[in-house]
């Protein structure tokens, strides 16, 4: 087993094990796709990754991290991201979608823009939370959700699952890491309700078993369900590699079919230590001790580096962000490093014979 591998889960077969890890664009309206998502996402499937996955996409208009974001919480938002699908299809590459609620890190300006918290006049909103906890102690208080806006949220999950379907999109994953909303429910450093969703990890898991239960009965049998977590919250008294562990029991009995292993983004004094490939220990953990599916992402640059996680099996997939920024044509580049002889497009041919 090799980075060039194709991997098949369920009825999806993907070309190799390279994925195209959702990175934001804040380059919306109202949640609509742009011209610039097309071009963007289209170049990392020409470019030949075996996935391309589109940017944390909200499911509501108060879970959007910034106006800037995609979305798909109304029916008019299908069309500019079917016409993403497609173009990913046609050229090879299996079309992935990341569905996501910002929770209390909602409502914030544009990372170029200074990425501070957006007040109703600056035309943001009052961001939500499982708990009354700012993610900056600046910062006003979210509002604590009740039951009922918590089953309002895990029906628009499944409604944005279902216009994912309709868009054309064969793998969804949803987002329960970097501090936002899936993963604020998880961690007890933000998570100090006293109901059902609150206290024990049993608890605490509950919102995102919802979802998760919710997003895979719409989601066809013959399409994957990724999650991406933070496999630590690199913070003492908060989420671990081993409450990871047992996550993934918990999920995969209900249809995730993969863990996308990031970590980090729940509390601002978090202590982390990036390194080349430092949260693919975390992918092998999970891998190993629950049969999981995984996939590695986080500093991986170099194609012998990323051939080495899938050799040694330490994940099924590699997941690139910043180096695909970069140099779009990475796969194609780490081929021809690796002695390993892929399809390019005939378009492109001349430059790669």
């Amino acid at each position: 087993m090799h980075l060039f591998d194709p991997l098949e889960i369920r009825g999806v077969r993907f070309r190799n094990r390279i994925a195209v890890s959702p990175m934001c664009q804040y380059a919306s309206e109202d949640g609509f796709a742009t011209d610039w998502h097309l071009v963007h996402l289209g170049s990392r499937a020409v470019g030949g990754a075996g996935l391309v996955i589109a940017e944390a996409t909200a499911v509501e208009p108060r879970g959007r991290i910034s106006p800037g974001d995609l979305g798909l919480w109304k029916d008019e938002q299908i069309p500019g991201l079917a016409c993403v699908a497609d173009f990913i299809r046609s050229v090879g590459s299996v079309p992935g979608i990341q569905l996501a609620h910002a929770g209390r890190k909602a409502s914030s300006a544009r990372p170029w823009e200074g990425g501070k918290l957006l007040y109703p006049a600056q035309g943001g909103w009052e961001p939500v939370a499982p708990s009354a906890l700012p993610f900056d102690e600046r910062d006003p208080a979210p509002m604590a959700l009740t039951q009922f806006d918590i089953a309002g949220i895990v029906n628009a999950f499944a409604d944005a699952a279902r216009r994912a379907l309709q868009a054309g999109f064969q793998v969804v994953e949803i987002h329960g890491a970097h501090g936002y909303l899936c993963h604020e429910f998880l961690s007890p450093l933000s998570n100090r309700r006293t109901d059902e969703y609150g206290g024990p990890f049993e608890n605490r898991i509950r919102f995102l078993l919802e979802v998760t239960r919710a997003v895979r009965a719409e989601w066809p049998q013959h399409l994957p369900v990724f999650l991406r977590i933070s496999a630590t919250d690199w913070a003492d008294g908060g989420w671990t590699p081993d409450d990871s562990v047992a996550l993934a029991y918990e999920v995969g009995a209900l249809g995730v079919d993969l863990i996308d292993c990031s970590s980090g983004g729940l509390v601002p004094w978090a202590k982390i230590q990036p390194a080349p490939g430092y949260q693919v220990p975390f992918a092998e953990k999970i891998r190993k001790e629950s049969g999981m599916m995984t996939g590695a992402v986080g500093l991986i640059t170099e194609p012998a580096q990323a051939d080495a996680i899938v050799r040694q099996g330490r994940a099924d997939l590699v997941f690139l962000a910043r180096e695909l920024l970069r140099d779009p044509y990475w796969p194609l580049h780490a081929a021809k490093a690796l002695g390993q002889n892929v399809d390019v497009t005939v378009r492109y041919g001349r430059a790669w014979a």
